[in-house]
């Protein structure tokens, strides 16, 4: 009875044991594995294939050399978003059917029903050009570096609508031959646009994300133009693009055309680009020799106050080719220093249109990155609203943004969340060359003198003023000391200066020196011949004072002589 109760137990604890067992081997398994009740070493077997699987067969595509329109860098979306996204158009596939740019799309078609309209006498035939789309299709899908949402028909299709608004609308603008804002006329009865439209067009159409590729814009003008009816010669396509630009990056302050570059057929030859942004950044890019044109710039740039300061002159640039072209030499026979800028116009949109050109150059590998060391070069420039009145008033920056802090504001905002490519400069002497003579005994010492003496009009006034005080004050202390010359060969001068530190406290001075006997019958002698004279003066005449006046001279003169010899 009592060996079967004994049995009973140790079969009881056997099978707890083998139960809790089984319950740990469970727990470890699944700790391990992603599906649920897999055992542990199938699963591992598994994931393990699964990746040595997924490396031999998937290709993981490298960047294209045709992609050239890029999606904007968050970071840099962070500082200003509005100035990357259409405010009222949109161009390409990256904002196609956004909700808030669909009141453009009814234009977009009215200018593609006036272009291919069948009842037109001399229209444009449809069917090639959709044939060309067709066939560039793939081409340009290549030019996008981020995924084309749009199928294949839709994409063709919204390269033809979007490439015909902007062919129909550089057309309509050269009919006018005026393509800036200011002096726009458009003929309410032919033109469909309105008059707030045109500045708003030019910044969202020069926008990164906002782009056709200019082959396919080509190839459409190209058909276009060919079945046109036309007699009068028309520009190309980019001399067209860059007159419709050009106000977005004003040239002149005036705002005229008298000085606005160039933009013959051969000039507009030599101006290369992927798409409008590409083509318009290539236009104002600094002429630069073929050898050492770029190098690596070691700091940045100072602010033109400290730049004044250590006696740097600031000029305007003459007959410039490009606002990129800024030199640092030497002026006034080699004895001082030069900056030469182009002048600068700056308002909201130039904003747009070089945070766009900067944000290319930071996507885009083919390309020097210039537009950008151009901008650091005026962050270091301006650092305040102060530097901004000195470059206006030298000529150099204009704005229409109401105050120097905000366009002081605006341009240090540019170049944020941006890292300067300073292995890369175009301006690597300029910032080099300007900081090496800043750094110069001469240089340090004349700011000095200029930051704390004659930092204003005012201030100076005063430094001079004090400066010629102590200049008087010099010379009465050398007239002092030279007339106390005398009677420091009778007394010594540390007994001066006893005297008159103690004079507050004794109330007089110390006793004079005591008079020789000889000074003193000298001087005695000398009023008893003073009363004879005036004595005989009141008793005589003309002639007996002359007479007498002779003979108290002459006395005097022996006098003298007798206390020389004594």
């Amino acid at each position: 009875m009592g060996s079967s109760n004994l049995t009973r137990l140790l079969l009881q604890k056997i099978l707890c044991s083998r139960r809790k067992l089984h319950s740990v081997a469970i727990r470890i398994a699944n700790a391990d594995d992603i599906r649920p009740g897999a055992p542990h070493a199938i699963h591992t077997l598994n994931w393990c294939a699964s990746v040595k699987e997924k490396l031999k067969n998937d290709e993981i595509p490298g960047e294209s050399n045709c992609v050239c329109i890029y999606k904007v860098p968050p970071n840099m979306r962070l500082v200003k978003k509005k100035a990357y996204e259409p405010s009222i158009v949109s161009i390409g596939p990256y904002h196609h059917g956004e909700p808030r740019l669909q009141a453009m799309e009814e234009l977009k078609w009215r200018y593609f029903h006036r272009l291919f309209n069948p009842k037109q006498q001399h229209g444009v035939e449809l069917e090639p050009v959709m044939e060309a789309m067709e066939k560039l299709e793939e081409k340009a899908q290549r030019c996008y570096s981020d995924e084309v949402k749009l199928s294949k028909g839709q994409f063709a299709k919204m390269m033809l609508i979007d490439g015909c608004f902007i062919i129909e609308l550089f057309k309509e603008l050269n009919q006018k031959q005026n393509f800036t804002q200011q002096k726009l006329e458009i003929d309410e009865e032919r033109s469909l646009l309105k008059r707030w439209m045109l500045p708003t067009l030019r910044r969202d159409l020069i926008m990164l994300e906002n782009q056709l590729p200019l082959f396919v814009l080509s190839e459409l003008f190209q058909l276009i133009t060919n079945s046109s009816s036309s007699t009068k010669a028309t520009p190309s396509l980019q001399e067209l693009a860059l007159r419709f630009f050009n106000p977005l990056l004003q040239r002149n302050h005036s705002g005229t055309q008298e000085n606005q570059p160039n933009l013959d057929e051969s000039t507009v030859k030599g101006f290369e680009g992927k798409h409008f942004l590409d083509l318009f950044r290539s236009s104002i890019l600094p002429n630069l020799p073929e050898k050492d044109a770029r190098g690596k710039q070691t700091d940045m740039m100072r602010s033109i106050s400290e730049l004044k300061e250590v006696g740097v002159k600031i000029s305007t640039a003459k007959n410039h080719q490009s606002p990129l072209d800024i030199s640092f030499g030497k002026w006034k026979l080699n004895m001082g220093k030069k900056l030469i800028i182009p002048p600068l116009y700056i308002e909201d949109h130039r904003g747009t249109l070089f945070r766009n050109m900067m944000a290319y150059e930071k996507c885009h590998r083919f390309c020097h990155p210039d537009v950008t060391s151009y901008l650091f070069f005026f962050d270091g420039l301006i650092n305040s609203a102060k530097d901004v009145g000195l470059l206006h008033y030298k000529g150099i920056l204009y704005h229409s943004l109401g105050s120097n802090r905000e366009v002081a504001k605006l341009v240090n905002n540019l170049c944020k969340e941006v890292v300067p490519d300073n292995d890369e400069s175009y301006l690597y002497e300029v910032v080099n060359n300007t900081n090496s003579y800043y750094n110069t005994w001469y240089a340090r010492e004349r700011g000095v003198l200029v930051h704390h003496y004659f930092c204003s009009w005012l201030v100076g006034i005063s430094t001079f003023g004090a400066i010629v005080a102590l200049y008087l004050t010099l010379i009465q202390t050398a007239s002092g000391v030279a007339s106390a010359l005398g009677p420091l060969h009778d007394k010594h001068f540390c007994s001066y200066i006893i005297d008159s530190i103690s004079l507050p406290f004794s109330g007089y001075p110390s006793t004079p020196p005591v008079p020789t006997e000889g000074e003193i019958n000298q001087s005695d002698k000398c009023c008893e011949r003073l009363y004879t004279y005036l004595e005989n003066l009141l008793k005589g005449g003309i002639d007996k004072c002359c007479e007498c006046l002779c003979t108290y001279l002459e006395n005097l003169l022996k006098g003298i002589d007798e206390t020389k010899n004594d």
